[in-house]
């Protein structure tokens, strides 16, 4: 009875401490996240004169809004499309590739670094290098004649922004495929060769169809953190770029267009999007787990 009591407690001690070890988890997410997303819920509703409204969801509607959230999707995009093309090609090359195993070491300890790398640092590095009196600016038109300004380019602009978000992007995108290509086993393409495929019949057969579900669902997740980023697009553009973050804390700062209700409401938006892209990335891989087994 005694061993029997004692085997029936040990279960119940080990659930404990699993418990408790993920408690920190649990209490961050539920006051970091959870609490305040419950928060934005209400405020949302709520009008200046602290009575239920559904004014600030109509609000979301009118023609300046609507025009920001597409101009944040059309960038958020861009830049998830370019930077997650770039990193695969950066991956396939670091670890399918022919290159010193070194080099892959430098490429992956490079893109955690870069990868975090955003904000206020961000914008004022590419204002020094790419701004108006930015060092690769100069160069370009002081040793070849090249005034990229003159011809059209502009930091503060929409695609200023999208090369900015770029460098972040790509090791991020870098980071996230590496497993999904590690899981490409030689004996795969050793079989190919076997039965005559040619290199690109096996990625056009084999490779890309393996890896495409861990394509897609990073591509997910670096728009939705494309979407989300503030310091960097508010210090390097200020309010030049209407996208949903800078008209956000614009609605929330206190100055003239101050409705906090609003601001709810276009912080309800923002997370509704970026929760449908992580549901996206959680799926997707999901299924490309299924195929790396």
């Amino acid at each position: 009875m005694t061993n029997a009591l004692a085997t029936a407690s040990t279960p119940r001690r080990r659930l404990s401490l699993e418990w408790l070890g993920v408690a920190p988890f649990v209490i961050f997410a539920v006051m970091f996240l959870i609490l305040p997303t419950l928060y934005l819920i209400g405020a949302a509703f709520i009008g200046r004169d602290g009575q239920f409204t559904f004014e600030n969801i109509a609000g979301l509607f009118t023609d300046q809004i609507l025009a920001a959230y597409w101009i944040s999707i059309r960038i958020s995009g861009a830049s998830a499309i370019i930077g997650a093309l770039i990193g695969l090609a950066i991956a396939l090359a670091i670890i399918r590739g022919r290159l010193p195993a070194p080099l892959r070491s430098a490429v992956m300890t490079f893109s955690g670094v870069a990868s975090n790398f955003a904000g206020v640092p961000l914008a004022f590095a590419f204002i020094s290098t790419l701004g108006r009196l930015g060092l690769v600016t100069i160069i370009l038109k002081t040793v070849f004649g090249i005034d990229i300004y003159r011809a059209g380019f502009n930091l503060l602009s929409f695609w200023g922004l999208t090369l900015t978000y770029l460098y972040f992007q790509i090791p991020l995108m870098v980071l996230m495929i590496a497993p999904a290509i590690d899981g490409l086993k030689k004996e795969w393409s050793e079989a190919a060769q076997t039965l005559g495929a040619s290199t690109w019949q096996f990625w056009r057969y084999v490779g890309l169809p393996i890896i495409w579900p861990s394509f897609l669902g990073t591509l997910s997740l670096l728009f939705a953190n494309a979407f989300g980023a503030i310091a960097t697009a508010y210090a390097l553009t200020g309010s030049s770029l209407n996208i949903v973050p800078i008209l956000l804390y614009a609605q929330i700062r206190g100055d003239a267009l101050q409705n906090p209700g609003l601001g709810a409401a276009l912080a309800l938006g923002m997370i509704a999007i970026t929760a449908l892209a992580n549901i996206i990335y959680l799926v997707i891989s999901a299924r490309a787990e299924r195929w790396m087994r």
